[in-house]
């Protein structure tokens, strides 16, 4: 019986310090305190060789101003990368992307109107676009002023 209370607690504390190590880890990136939020969704394919897609949506209560004082944070609407890697590019000749969809092919993103946005692009050779690239290795991140839902998005190939 000591066994298993042992085991037991072993695997809450590990989940709680993955929770804090993801939470830290959001943090840091986009350059704000998350500690508050609450999560409301979280997608996730990345694999033992840590490619995949990952998305978690959070949620403030009120509406967070430290991403609006925030200088590397940038007001709407999405430049043509981030609009692209987020929902995809289509004219009369061609079409791009979404690059950021769950596995049936849905956007982890809705349609946002009024927010802010961080892309990070985490790719060593950044000499080229991101969208003219092989592979990509991304962080997007996305606040909906409507909702105060925050998107952390990442891809990784």
């Amino acid at each position: 019986m000591k066994k298993l209370i042992l085991i037991i607690l072993s695997v809450i504390t590990l989940s709680a310090c993955s929770s804090i190590n993801k939470q830290s880890e959001i943090s840091q990136q986009l350059g704000i305190d998350i500690s508050k939020a609450t999560e409301v969704s979280n997608y996730d394919t990345h694999s033992g060789n840590g490619d995949g897609t990952s998305c978690i949506v959070l949620n403030f209560e009120n509406e967070d101003a430290q991403i609006e004082k925030n200088p590397d944070w940038k007001q709407f609407p999405l430049d043509e990368t981030a609009k692209t890697l987020a929902y995809g590019y289509e004219d009369e000749t061609s079409s791009i992307g979404s690059f950021l969809q769950n596995d049936k092919g849905e956007n982890l993103i809705p349609e946002i109107e009024n927010g802010y946005y961080m892309l990070i692009d985490r790719q060593t050779d950044k000499t080229d676009n991101i969208l003219e690239r092989k592979s990509f290795n991304f962080t997007l991140g996305i606040y909906d002023k409507d909702s105060n839902n925050l998107y952390y998005c990442k891809l990784d190939t």
